[in-house]
Parts: structure tokens; C-alpha cells; sequence
């Protein structure tokens, strides 16, 4: 498309998304995610009394008729590489899978791309933001692990608003990063403010 001077891509501030990441329900990337959207397989998991006996669900409420004994589950959660991130085993153990997951794709996104951030000299922001997670009571019902790990890590481990900062940091990005809190639209939100 040719514009003139007036309209051009810099003037109206355009931002290009040039690499991608993402973990899904039986989608360990984005080339599996559309693989399984194009050729309709079936994503979600459903789950055995005995599967679901195994997390802790009880028959009081599996049997419910109201209960769905499904959900979308990603595989791999617990394979976050740790060192290559320069995080301890200790903390990474206190840190959400989320910002995990988040923090892998955000380095898969970059080598998508094509940059190496170390050398980059040009800016790289980071616009994200997460769900709800129950893993921060998962940790306050281990009262041992706990105090062994220090409020204050747990906190940074776990609160939604270190999601952007820690990847900025972790991957050496010079540009804004933004933790977008929207409810249900914060991805469009996010890459709108990009």
C-alpha cells in the first residue's frame, strides 16, 4: 500500500506486531494452535471420576449435574527452565505458572522476531497482563514453604503487577512495559496501547 506524506506509517504511529508466542490447550505454539483450529481437533480435556478424585475434586461435587468435568489444560507448566532465566529453583517454585508461561513466550516472541535483545539497540516494550491465579493460596496453605521463602518473594513471584517488569528486566528490553488490567479484553486492550 503506498501512502502519501501525510499518512504515512510514522506519522500515524503504527505498531508491528513481528513475533508471536503462545501456549494453548493442546498447542505447545502458535503453529499448533492454528494447525488444531484449521483442522478442528477437540482441545479440551475432559476428566475421569478418578482423574478428578486425584485433584482433590469430590464426588459431592463432580456429581453435581451442573458441574462440567472439563477444562482447557496446557501441557508442560512445570518444565520452565529456571537458569535460563537466572531465577533460583527456590523462587521459581513461588512464582505463578503464569508469569512463567508468560516469561517464556515473551523470549520465544523475541527469537521469533529475529532480535537478540543483548545486542538490539533499539527499544522493546513488553503490554500484558494475566488472570486471576489460585496458586497464591496454593503457597499460604504450605505454611513451611512460606516462611522459608519470605513474604516479600512470594509477592514478587505472584502479584499480577510484576508481570512486565520482571520480563523487562529478565530480557534485557529498554522500551515501556505495561501491565494492562481490563477484565476480559486486556490482550486488545494491551496491544492497542502498544
Amino acid at each position: 500500500m503506498r501512502m502519501n506524506d501525510s499518512n504515512s506509517l510514522d506519522s500515524l504511529g503504527a505498531v508491528a506486531i513481528i513475533g508471536m508466542a503462545g501456549r494453548f490447550p493442546g498447542a505447545r505454539n502458535i503453529d499448533e494452535f492454528w494447525r488444531n483450529l484449521s483442522q478442528g481437533v477437540e482441545s479440551i480435556a475432559f476428566f475421569t471420576e478418578e482423574e478428578l478424585r486425584a485433584n482433590g475434586v469430590g464426588p459431592e461435587i463432580f456429581n453435581l449435574p451442573n458441574y462440567v468435568r472439563a477444562r482447557g489444560a496446557l501441557d508442560g507448566v512445570d518444565l520452565f527452565d529456571a537458569a535460563l532465566f537466572g531465577v533460583s529453583p527456590r523462587d521459581a517454585r513461588v512464582m505463578d505458572p503464569q508469569h512463567r508461561l508468560f516469561l517464556e513466550c515473551a523470549l520465544e516472541a523475541v527469537e521469533n522476531a529475529g532480535y537478540d535483545t543483548e545486542t538490539y539497540e533499539g527499544s522493546v516494550g513488553v503490554f500484558a497482563g494475566t488472570g486471576f491465579s489460585s496458586y497464591l493460596s496454593n503457597l499460604y496453605s504450605n505454611p513451611d514453604l512460606a516462611a522459608s521463602v519470605g513474604m516479600y518473594q512470594i509477592i514478587l513471584g505472584n502479584d499480577k503487577d510484576h508481570l512486565t517488569t520482571r520480563v523487562a528486566y529478565k530480557l534485557n528490553l529498554r522500551g515501556p512495559c505495561v501491565t494492562v488490567q481490563t477484565s476480559c479484553s486486556t490482550s486488545l486492550v494491551a496491544v492497542h496501547l502498544a
